[in-house]
């Protein structure tokens, strides 16, 4: 592992400056120094990178094409440093906690809004990030403590010391192109879509769901013939839009059809997980007990 060069993090922090009031004397002023220092820390700067970042003239200084190429790189460096300058200060002095959430699409849309807006309520001060990740993504995540909490497709044996909780339920519906034959009927038959060109999430994404459904087509006959894999239930439904086949979705996913795809329930119910949350017992974090806690009283309630 690399020891952080902090005297570079405070060179970038200078060049920034000078690149922005496009003045050394301007840009000293706004860092609180002297120009000699500042002129000085700029040509180690540009000796260790090897490049000539400004073109100095008596008309003042401007970026050369070498600074012009990296400024957008560090601004979002010194971007980032702030933020986890604030992060720092707050944990420190007992304001903050911080989360790092992955979660699959449909749960970033409908599952972890209104919570979120539950926990700020609560803790004013959390600082959650929140990333889109696979279901097969989570154990490990969690396992190597990159992640603090999963909401994704899981069933309840997850691994040693990961824990789940169920958070939604939904039954399995059909996503047809609208002008499919079976678009018209109210409810559609499983074994009906044998012979159909299907659109499913892929096993590698996430191979519990996946399973779930080749398992339920079996017990009714058929094989599907899969001729897209894609990476989200989202993603299915655009597929179907693009007239690539038919896709089995929960069917709460009628909401995120567009004109041209029609989702009918199925005549057999047929339920799924659709959002599970998950967490690493053997990781103690506050915030997650909060979160657990505040999603099982949730539940409890019904």
């Amino acid at each position: 592992m690399s020891t952080i060069d902090f005297r570079l993090i405070r060179q970038l922090w200078m060049f920034l400056a000078v690149a922005e009031e496009q003045h050394f004397g301007r840009a000293a002023a706004r860092l609180g120094m002297s120009q000699p220092p500042l002129t000085e820390q700029i040509k180690v700067l540009e000796q260790s990178l090897k490049l000539r970042l400004f073109e100095r003239s008596r008309q003042g200084t401007r970026l050369s094409p070498a600074g012009a190429a990296i400024l957008p790189a560090v601004r979002q460096f010194a971007g980032q440093v702030e933020q986890l300058e604030r992060v720092v200060r707050e944990v420190a002095a007992g304001k903050s906690g911080v989360l790092h959430v992955g979660a699959i699409t449909s749960a970033m849309l409908d599952t972890i809004p209104p919570l979120l807006d539950r926990l700020k309520a609560l803790h004013p001060h959390l600082t959650v990030f929140v990333r889109e990740i696979d279901s097969v993504e989570a154990i490990p995540g969690l396992e190597a403590g990159e992640l603090d909490l999963a909401f994704v497709r899981l069933e309840e044996e997850a691994g040693s010391g990961i824990a789940t909780l169920p958070l939604t339920e939904d039954r399995l519906a059909v996503a047809l192109p609208k002008h499919h034959a079976l678009a018209a009927l109210p409810r559609v038959r499983l074994q009906s879509l044998a012979g159909e060109q299907w659109v499913m999430s892929a096993r590698q994404v996430s191979p519990t769901y996946f399973d779930m459904l080749t398992s339920v087509c079996r017990a009714h006959g058929f094989t599907p013939r899969v001729m897209h894999e894609v990476r989200s239930v989202t993603s299915q439904i655009a597929y179907v839009s693009c007239g690539q086949g038919v896709a089995l979705v929960p069917s709460a996913m009628r909401k995120l059809a567009p004109e041209n795809v029609v989702v009918r329930p199925l005549k057999e119910k047929v339920t799924v997980v659709t959002a599970a949350l998950a967490w690493n017992t053997q990781r103690h974090h506050p915030m997650v007990d909060a979160v657990v806690e505040l999603l099982q009283q949730q539940r409890r309630k019904g």
